[in-house]
């Protein structure tokens, strides 16, 4: 079996951003509200931080469940992985994610200012400055046959799909606008020259956009 390059449930607002501006400490997706945007996913069944019994089933918690499914490895934008820019002043920060990172594979920051590789639990960190087709390759060999997915942000998605790197893609597209930020798309119907697409909506508000070769 091919190892799939894969975008799964990045959420975007219905004007097509996945994070706002001002990215802080203390608001990662900047001035968006993530309450909001990921709504549709913390409501469900299988939410990874639920704490109560109960959530939704159905088509939201099947993509919720999914997220892990056959994964080796993800790579991730340096926005991702935390709020500095430029030269690291220190190395303390290390995610947002705490002691226990929801990963469980090796993860790849893309960055123009490496730094030591690091681990907690059972993810390690790597920071690499290579372009997306060298870090793919990197990121295919420590999965050991599994996928690798593309974790965001959405500048991060778009290198890969201009380099023509990506076989498939979920984006969830949450009933909220953001209005600036950093954007995926202005409209999904731009990959239609590259991916087959369908659109299914869900009762949660969110509509799910599948794309693949």
């Amino acid at each position: 079996m091919p190892q799939l390059l894969k975008v799964q449930n990045f959420t975007v607002s219905r004007d097509g951003f996945g994070a706002g501006e001002n990215q802080t400490m203390e608001r990662p997706f900047g001035h968006a509200d993530p309450a909001n945007m990921f709504a549709w996913a913390g409501a469900t069944a299988s939410w990874p931080n639920r704490t109560e019994p109960g959530g939704s089933r159905g088509l939201d918690d099947y993509f919720t469940r999914d997220f892990s499914n056959n994964i080796g490895a993800e790579i991730m934008g340096r926005n991702k992985f935390g709020p500095q820019r430029g030269p690291w002043q220190d190395h303390a920060w290390q995610g947002w994610w705490g002691d226990e990172p929801p990963f469980h594979t090796p993860v790849f920051v893309m960055t123009h200012h490496v730094r030591p590789s690091f681990t907690l639990s059972d993810t390690t960190f790597h920071f690499v400055d290579d372009d997306p087709a060298t870090v793919l390759a990197r990121a295919r060999e420590d999965a050991h046959g599994k996928d690798v997915r593309l974790g965001g942000g959405a500048t991060v998605i778009r290198q890969f799909l201009a380099a023509g790197l990506v076989d498939t893609l979920h984006v969830a597209v949450s009933d909220v606008e953001i209005g600036r930020g950093t954007r995926l798309w202005e409209s999904p119907e731009e990959l239609e020259d590259r991916f087959h697409h369908d659109v299914v909506p869900s009762s949660s508000g969110v509509t799910h956009h599948l794309f693949w070769r």
